[in-house]
């Protein structure tokens, strides 16, 4: 799952960042209002963890622009304001959850878990797909009762495509919902077709009723048998 983190206090933003890539999130950073637009408008997020009082702006304005540019990210505001008609406007303007610093960052977490859940799975905390079975909660696959031993990298792309598995998912959005926002200067994709090749051949040697098809010219498809 990727992250975009708008916060300027670095301190902060450096603690929520380590945690977070220690949860198994991949995390992007802005630290202000300029860096937050540009990014929101470049690339594609799971979630946007969205500080209220930004130097060159404000972040309910961004929350605007977020909407406006149709970004189907989850929204998760922190701000040290308490205020309750800051936290209306926020979730009036489509923010699905409001934190108030100083806050753990285990429930930073929690609250993390319940926007992806929420936006992405209907909060379900296991997923099935044919005889496929995730363990969001434990980042476990099975097909039937067989584990399948996937590396985080085939564990992600397969719950990407899940999640996105009424969708042709494109290479280039894989790529960045993977490795995030600099994989567009990297020269090809061979990384990412590795990690396909590897994952379709754990499907198959389990039996899987799923398939990833290539769509030519495009990305992957989750496909039913």
């Amino acid at each position: 799952m990727k992250i975009l983190i708008v916060e300027d206090e670095v301190p902060l933003l450096e603690s929520m960042e380590a945690y977070l890539k220690n949860e198994h999130y991949l995390v992007e950073r802005a630290t202000n209002y300029q860096e937050g637009s540009f990014k929101i408008h470049l690339y594609e997020y799971d979630c946007i963890l969205l500080d209220i009082g930004l130097p060159d702006g404000n972040g309910l304005t961004l929350l605007e622009e977020l909407k406006a540019c149709r970004q189907k990210a989850g929204i998760l505001i922190i701000s040290a304001k308490n205020s309750l008609d800051d936290k209306i406007t926020g979730l009036d303007l489509g923010a699905d959850d409001y934190l108030t610093k100083p806050f753990h960052l285990s429930e930073l977490n929690a609250r993390l878990d319940d926007v992806l859940r929420r936006k992405k799975f209907d909060t379900n905390t296991a997923i099935e797909i044919a005889n496929l079975h995730i363990d969001l909660s434990r980042r476990t696959a099975k097909v039937e009762e067989n584990n399948l031993n996937l590396t985080k990298k085939e564990f992600d792309i397969l719950l990407h495509l899940v999640a996105n598995k009424t969708r042709v998912v494109t290479k280039t959005s894989l790529a960045e919902n993977l490795w995030g926002d600099h994989v567009d200067q990297v020269d090809s994709f061979d990384f990412l077709f590795a990690h396909i090749k590897n994952l379709k051949k754990k499907l198959s040697e389990a039996n899987a009723s799923i398939e990833i098809h290539n769509v030519y010219g495009v990305g992957y498809q989750l496909v039913e048998l």
